[in-house]
């Protein structure tokens, strides 16, 4: 089973400590997180730097903060100083991110993915020079650079999954229950159909929130807490989350609007972990997980730990689902 990793850190690992374990440990690639904080990118580049086989993306460079043409430049230098192992992971993020971090108005979010990524992969492709005119950007009579680079895109909406089916190589989803899944992924290969494109060929790469401990109400507490964060924080993730459990997902978001963070945590149903996450002992969770990748159409999990989890939570849960 192909199995990535969203990296992460402990006390005693940093997170390129981290990567260097999960390639020891057999994952096939390990995802950088980039919201607030350190560069997505520098930190790739570290652990491009120190691993060999190691897979390494972008989970997610958003569409907004960076031109198409600076994340073109990016995926040029990541895959060179990776020797091809590198995959950009694009998405719009959410509108708090956009607008009160980055100072960008996030407009028209679909269309913003859709032209970056139809520059991203002009400027990537290698091939004469490029001309692009679009609704919102434009470039003119600039050199393609030789660097093909995967792009996958964190579409959650059914607009977004279609921009996934036209254009892109993966689908990121994120706060999709799993139950839910193959019906969303209808959305992308329709799109990808009406562009002769085969769905077959676009990955489905998840996050997949995972806690392992031998303290199974600590696992699934782990989850819980994960799961109020996102529905309660991001309107995008209400949406995916209420699309299978309306109530809950408003009950949760509600709560955490209302700044009361472990009453979102409560309001998360034994059915939301379940649907939602990986949780239990290191035998349970591997089954389980190895039973969503048989069951949901999963291409490729990626195993995402909660912050904040405890290091031993943390580290069992990272050798737990290892695919060695």
């Amino acid at each position: 089973m192909d199995t990535g990793l969203l990296t992460t850190s402990t006390d005693e690992l940093a997170e390129a400590d981290v990567a260097v374990r999960a390639e020891e440990l057999g994952y096939d690639d390990v995802w950088l997180p980039e919201l607030w904080g350190e560069s997505g990118v520098v930190r790739a580049t570290e652990i491009a730097t120190r691993t060999d086989e190691l897979g390494i993306a972008s989970a997610i460079l958003n569409v907004y903060s960076r031109s198409p043409a600076v994340l073109a430049m990016t995926a040029a230098s990541l895959q060179r100083v990776s020797d091809g192992r590198f995959v950009l992971g694009v998405g719009t993020s959410t509108k708090k991110s956009i607008e009160d971090l980055h100072g960008e108005d996030f407009d028209r979010p679909v269309r913003r993915a859709h032209e970056t990524i139809e520059l991203v992969r002009a400027f990537t492709a290698g091939e004469g020079r490029v001309d692009y005119d679009g609704e919102l950007l434009a470039a003119k009579d600039f050199p393609s650079l030789e660097a093909p680079t995967p792009i996958y895109h964190a579409g959650l909406g059914p607009a977004n999954r279609r921009v996934v089916g036209r254009l892109a190589d993966g689908w990121i989803p994120h706060n999709i229950p799993f139950s839910r899944l193959e019906d969303a992924f209808e959305e992308v290969a329709t799109a990808a159909r009406e562009r002769d494109r085969d769905p077959d060929e676009i990955a489905v790469a998840p996050y997949v929130p995972a806690a392992v401990s031998e303290d199974r109400d600590a696992a699934r507490d782990a989850i819980r807490g994960h799961i109020a964060y996102y529905v309660g924080s991001g309107e995008g993730y209400r949406r995916a989350v209420g699309a299978a459990y309306p109530d809950e997902a408003e009950r949760i978001a509600e709560a955490w609007r209302g700044g009361n963070r472990g009453e979102a945590a409560d309001a998360v149903t034994d059915e939301l972990v379940d649907d939602l996450g990986v949780a239990g002992t290191p035998e349970d969770a591997r089954d389980r997980l190895e039973s969503l990748v048989a069951e949901t159409g999963i291409d490729h999990p990626i195993v995402v730990v909660p912050d904040p989890a405890s290091d031993e939570i943390v580290e069992l849960t990272i050798e737990s689902l290892a695919p060695d």
